[in-house]
């Protein structure tokens, strides 16, 4: 049991909605009350490593943390009994999944205090950003720093049920740059970090989002899963090797032709792995012609694929210069119909950000 240390403002209730504007003119409104603010980054799952378990460890994953794309959650007291306030249409939809976190972080915690929780921001969901597990990383560091409470971000997960399978999510949260996990334990334990790099700095990334359709989750997810027949070890062997002898050294050596290599053959076994699940080596067919053009059309070569099940794709390229060419062309092409967003953004070489306004 972790006890709940007596933190400056964490107890003291908050009525600065009641009070701010409220019938006074504008210099005597009240300053906004003091919060924890957490912006968290998400993140792209480059792939898993041996879903089937063939050597006994199921899963290990590779995935990348980047800019542009966050979750920001904003914690204060609250006077009565907790309040969970939505800043977007998103963020509406994850009320619910808010509240749950809440109550098992206080069931695990044994605080009690009320609180207002503000989802200022959130990822996309069910779009291979890993919005679930940072919504839950967002909220339950943004309570446990509110209470004082010493617990690392893995027990936080396990807390949340987070990590069941890519452990990238949970790494990416707290360190940021380019993941490799061993995939979780029979304990049920998150995954351990085998390997963090950062990305070189030129480097970008094109995202490319539909918003008409979204990846498989929950329980369809489950069932996809188990309707596929297993990975066959040469091919997670395969996976493997891509991933220390061209994925690793090309990102730690500026090595983007070896580095795009690796990342396109693993894409390669693992989109015509899921397929039958998805439709196709894309959820989105939009989202696939694009990547294939992109690859086309990149006089560098491009790291070309999609975000767990989509429907988000990506394509990796070796300079800012690149990618602005390459998605004017894509736009004169006519390659981006209605609902379907691409954007250029850098890797991001650390995990979350917490803002703490409280007196001292």
């Amino acid at each position: 049991m972790y006890t709940c240390a007596n933190t400056l403002g964490g107890d003291a209730p908050a009525e600065a909605d009641a009070l701010t504007g409220a019938g006074l003119p504008p210099a005597a409104a009240a300053p906004p009350a003091p919060a924890v603010t957490l912006r968290a980054p998400g993140r792209l799952h480059l792939g898993f490593l041996d879903p089937a378990a063939t050597l006994g460890r199921a899963f290990g994953s590779i995935g990348l943390v980047i800019d542009g794309f966050e979750t920001a959650v904003s914690v204060t007291a609250a006077a009565r009994a907790d309040e969970i306030v939505a800043a977007t249409p998103g963020a509406q939809a994850e009320v619910e999944r808010a509240a749950r976190h809440l109550a098992a972080l206080r069931r695990h915690s044994g605080c009690s205090g009320a609180l207002r929780l503000q989802l200022l921001e959130v990822l996309p969901a069910h779009a291979g950003f890993g919005s679930g597990t940072q919504l839950a990383l967002a909220i339950g560091r943004a309570f446990a720093h509110w209470h004082g409470l010493a617990v690392d971000t893995p027990t936080l997960a396990r807390w949340l049920g987070r990590g069941l399978r890519s452990g990238v999510g949970i790494a990416g949260f707290d360190q940021g740059g380019l993941l490799v996990d061993g995939g979780p334990g029979a304990d049920g334990r998150p995954a351990p970090l085998l390997a963090r790099l950062s990305l070189p700095a030129a480097w970008r990334v094109l995202v490319a989002q539909d918003d008409t359709l979204a990846g498989l989750s929950g329980q369809r997810e489950k069932q996809a899963i188990a309707t596929l027949p297993p990975l066959p070890r040469a091919l997670a062997a395969d996976i493997c090797h891509q991933v220390l002898m061209r994925v690793l050294p090309g990102a730690a050596a500026d090595d983007f032709a070896g580095f795009a290599a690796g990342i396109n053959r693993i894409q390669q076994v693992l989109g015509e792995h899921f397929a039958p699940a998805q439709g196709g080596c894309y959820t989105s067919a939009a989202v696939g012609r694009l990547m294939a053009w992109l690859a086309a059309q990149a006089p560098s070569g491009a790291a070309i694929g999609q975000s767990s099940w989509g429907p988000t794709g990506f394509a990796i390229v070796p300079g800012a210069a690149q990618a602005d060419a390459l998605m004017a062309a894509a736009r004169q092409a006519g390659l981006l119909p209605a609902g379907l967003r691409l954007r250029s953004v850098a890797a991001r070489d650390h995990g979350a950000t917490l803002a703490d306004t409280r007196a001292r």
